[in-house]
């Protein structure tokens, strides 16, 4: 950094920091900071460049990153107004910075000390831009209180002989001030979780650039998924059954990136409920596909969540989002079982067929003798056991299925029942289920 006889000259130790005096003490810093004069004054000084803008409770340091050993000061005693910030259009495309008025010699330099009666003095308005990522308003607020305590004004031997051995054992050699005592424990333990504040909003800069970036992705993949759609569909009768099934699977894989633009509250305002209710059913028909036609309303809320990426909804919006199902033409509804178990399923999936193969599964001759249970019709009809049992005790309202509890759980049989006549309770018929029951038990032995 070239020579300024603007400023007060400052000491530094050896490793570049600055050395403190008597009862300085350190209070914020901001990096990548620029000192600039303003241009309506007469007196002007060489800018300071990129340097660190370090505010104790007696001065203001400037550190140059250039020649850590060379640092200048203002010292706050020479500070006559500090300018309260303005935000502006402006301001939104600049760096910011703030402004304060100090007194200077008709030679133009700062005083090394409060200016008393010094007569002749001149005013000079200082900027400091910030061009780094630090809590600039943050650092002029701790400015204005540094600049009011006026500790400076306050001298060891004021505080008695006791006093100035402490003040003494305080500082190094070097001038910085050693970390003892309640006072350094709490400044340690503000510095934490100062430096901890940086790094958060530090951090979440980056996690928003990240979801900048993650709807971008989206776009591009729901982009390449309609560009696949068009490719099958002019290209269908030449293509083969494996390219047409990669082709499927890539646009299944793109389409689970995530949705495009996700219904929120913002967009779509009063209708929030009922446009999301129309995503909603648009964004369930791949999921029901795979799950046979049904799927519980928990892993619909967490898949569709997923895809929404950042743009989440509560579990009351998924809801209502499906009760209003009923009021539009949609090919999907929201079901609620006996035992209080709520699913999503296609208006196709009708029960008769559910019923027509557990009937099918419940009469094979393994079945009628043992039973199945929920595991065994969720194999069959290619979905979840808890799903799969909710299946079975409906089709146990219904008449067709008997249940038995033992301490291995649950067991369903065909209900044999309807097939007693109560004319002849002892009457064994040659044909029916009974019939195919009664074989099935004498094989067994």
């Amino acid at each position: 950094m070239a020579s300024n006889n603007f400023f007060v000259p400052a000491s530094v130790t050896s490793s570049g920091r600055p050395v403190l005096v008597p009862n300085e003490v350190e209070c914020n810093l901001l990096s990548n900071v620029d000192i600039e004069h303003d241009q309506d004054d007469a007196v002007s000084f060489p800018p300071l460049k990129s340097g660190h803008f370090i505010l104790t409770t007696h001065r203001l340091l400037f550190l140059s990153s250039s020649c850590s050993s060379t640092a200048v000061a203002i010292p706050l005693s020479v500070i006559t107004h500090i300018f309260s910030s303005k935000r502006s259009l402006k301001s939104v495309f600049h760096s910011p910075r703030f402004r304060f008025q100090v007194s200077a010699t008709p030679d133009n330099r700062i005083l090394d000390s409060d200016p008393g009666r010094v007569t002749g003095l001149r005013s000079v308005v200082i900027t400091v831009v910030v061009r780094g990522k630090g809590d600039w308003e943050l650092f002029l607020s701790k400015m204005w209180e540094c600049w009011r305590g006026r500790a400076w004004e306050t001298t060891p031997s004021e505080t008695g002989p006791a006093s100035a051995s402490a003040s003494a054992s305080l500082y190094a050699s070097d001038g910085l001030v050693r970390m003892v005592g309640v006072g350094g424990l709490l400044r340690k333990e503000q510095e934490m979780w100062e430096s901890t504040d940086r790094s958060l909003q530090e951090a979440f800069q980056d996690l928003n650039a990240l979801m900048n970036k993650a709807k971008e992705m989206v776009m591009l993949a729901e982009k390449m998924r309609q560009k696949l759609l068009a490719g099958s569909s002019s290209q269908s009768n030449s293509a083969n059954d494996e390219e047409l099934g990669s082709k499927e699977e890539m646009q299944d894989w793109l389409l689970s990136v995530g949705i495009v633009s996700p219904v929120t509250k913002e967009s779509a305002g009063a209708l929030y409920h009922q446009q999301l209710s129309r995503q909603l059913a648009d964004f369930v028909k791949i999921p029901l596909e795979r799950a046979g036609g049904m799927i519980n309303l928990i892993d619909v809320y967490c898949l569709f969540n997923r895809a929404r990426g950042t743009a989440l909804i509560s579990p009351d919006d998924l809801s209502q989002a499906c009760s209003l199902w009923e009021k539009f033409d949609v090919p999907v509804m929201l079901r609620k079982f006996d035992s209080g178990v709520m699913v999503i399923q296609s208006k196709s999936h009708s029960d008769e067929e559910v019923f027509g193969r557990l009937r099918a599964l419940v009469t094979k001759p393994e079945a009628l003798r043992h039973g199945i249970s929920a595991s065994d019709a969720a194999m069959t009809l290619g979905i979840a056991p808890a799903m799969a049992k909710e299946h079975l005790l409906t089709a146990e309202g219904k008449g067709l299925l008997c249940r038995d509890i033992s301490p291995d759980g649950f067991r369903f049989y065909i209900n044999l029942f309807s097939e007693i006549i109560l004319d002849d309770l002892f009457l064994v018929k040659d044909y029916g289920i009974y019939s195919t029951w009664v074989k099935a038990s004498s094989a067994s032995g």
